[in-house]
């Protein structure tokens, strides 16, 4: 069986930064690597899942919101996945780090948190969704990005 492109990167090579995982004609797959794979230090549960509703619910409201396809959490626990269509990598960049900011500098409730709106509305921390956006965001104005794995 073919091994699929995510599979084929040197996992222990990794950093945390954004990368171009693929390309499927003008859809761009980005890798938002928050941690360094293989390392024990992973995001926990409750905080993937609050930031997922905040970084979501700001991306599809931004000036790139009908060019997002779709933002979700990596399995391993170690960043998330945003599906873009029809950008350039600099207006990802831009728009990812306005998003961190309004997650660090919003105010009042997490985004979804009810039972209605959410599957496990009970498994969110806003200060969490916080804390890991300020992380990420200080990861990525640390570094050149050059949206390549190294």
């Amino acid at each position: 069986m073919r091994k699929i492109a995510s599979f084929s990167v040197n996992h222990d090579k990794i950093t945390e930064g954004i990368y171009v995982s693929r390309i499927d004609g003008d859809i761009i797959t980005y890798d938002m690597r928050m941690r360094k794979p293989n390392m024990g230090d992973y995001i926990d549960n409750i905080t993937m899942h609050s930031l997922e509703h905040m970084f979501a619910t700001y991306i599809r409201n931004s000036a790139l919101g009908e060019k997002t396809i779709y933002f979700g959490p990596m399995g391993c626990q170690t960043g998330f996945y945003l599906l873009m269509r029809d950008v350039t990598n600099e207006e990802t960049l831009v728009a990812v780090k306005d998003v961190l900011e309004k997650i660090i500098n919003h105010e009042g409730e997490i985004f979804g948190n009810t039972r209605e709106e959410c599957g496990n509305y009970r498994n969110l921390n806003f200060e969490a969704a916080q804390l890991e956006a300020k992380r990420y965001l200080d990861v990525l104005n640390s570094k050149v990005v050059s949206f390549k794995y190294e």
